[in-house]
């Protein structure tokens, strides 16, 4: 299994430098153009949280309480670092992949769940499965949902839950104290989070799919342009699930070096590029909101 590991992943540590820069331009320049504001000031957080990923992964560094140092500034605001580190990491579990209850990251609804709720509830549902839907619709209904979820967990006396938002609340501060500075209205800030979650739902859309065997439901994106590096290369989903070790700037090799190796351990889930997403799924869902193969795949899982 590759492990190339060094002390100081460089690349990663620049990568961080220039999102910090461009995030303090982007919110330096409101007063000159609020929608150039907005949107570099969105894509900076969009690449911070995928800096935030690398770092749960314990990149740059060996150390963990120094990756987290790097990353500390909440500058996506309802996305509290240490419970992005826990989810993220059980989502890692690859037997349950997609499960509606043991995914975190999951979509999908059991199909006995999805009998039960409201016609306007599934209409949003089902807008919220096309990839249109998931820019417009899904940073609000993702953002909703993580955040009443802890809230309930925080009301039934989770404790370390409730420690993760304080940090989150602290590592605010240095973000209020920036843009109280930089002149940025809360509500230009509260956009540009917006175009960030738009831009990292591209990615989530069909990252996993419900198949009946775990393997398979991890996608590989073979794209190298824009996205791929504000994605720090994500969207060669498999080859980051196999080996999350590895550094994101050695993905693309590694699965070149071996193709075959990763498609026939995804059962051949893979798209060109995200022009090739967006001209298939723009306006029509991927797969259903129910889990389509709920039975068999909780019965593997149990």
């Amino acid at each position: 299994m590759p492990t190339d590991r060094r002390d100081v992943e460089i690349p990663t540590v620049l990568m961080l430098a220039a999102t910090y820069a461009v995030w303090a331009v982007g919110t330096l320049v409101w007063g000159q153009s609020a929608v150039l504001s907005v949107l570099l000031t969105g894509v900076a957080i969009a690449q911070f949280l995928s800096l935030q990923h690398e770092a749960l992964h314990d990149h740059p560094f060996a150390n963990r309480h120094l990756n987290e140092a790097l990353v500390f500034p909440a500058l996506a605001v309802f996305v509290p670092y240490r419970r992005f580190r826990t989810t993220h990491l059980q989502h890692h579990h690859d037997p349950a992949l997609t499960d509606p209850y043991d995914d975190p990251e999951s979509n999908y609804v059991d199909p006995q769940v999805w009998a039960t709720l409201s016609p306007v509830r599934r209409l949003l549902l089902r807008v919220n499965n096309t990839l249109l839907g998931r820019i417009v619709v899904g940073p609000l209904l993702g953002t909703w949902s993580f955040v009443a979820g802890d809230v309930r967990l925080i009301l039934g006396g989770n404790r370390t839950v409730l420690h993760d938002w304080g940090m989150n609340f602290i590592g605010m501060v240095p973000v209020i104290v920036w843009l109280s500075w930089a002149a940025m209205p809360a509500w230009g800030y509260g956009l540009a989070i917006y175009v960030a979650m738009a831009l990292l739902k591209i990615r989530t859309f069909l990252e996993h799919r419900a198949h009946e065997a775990h393997r398979a439901r991890t996608v590989i994106v073979e794209d190298r342009g824009p996205l791929a590096l504000l994605y720090l290369n994500n969207n060669f989903h498999v080859v980051h699930h196999m080996h999350p070790a590895v550094a994101w700037y050695k993905l693309p090799k590694l699965y070149a070096e071996r193709k075959a190796h990763y498609l026939r351990r995804n059962d051949g889930y893979v798209y060109r590029s995200y022009a090739q997403v967006f001209a298939q799924y723009l306006l029509r869902a991927k797969d259903p909101v129910p889990h389509p193969v709920w039975p068999v795949h909780k019965d593997a899982r149990d």
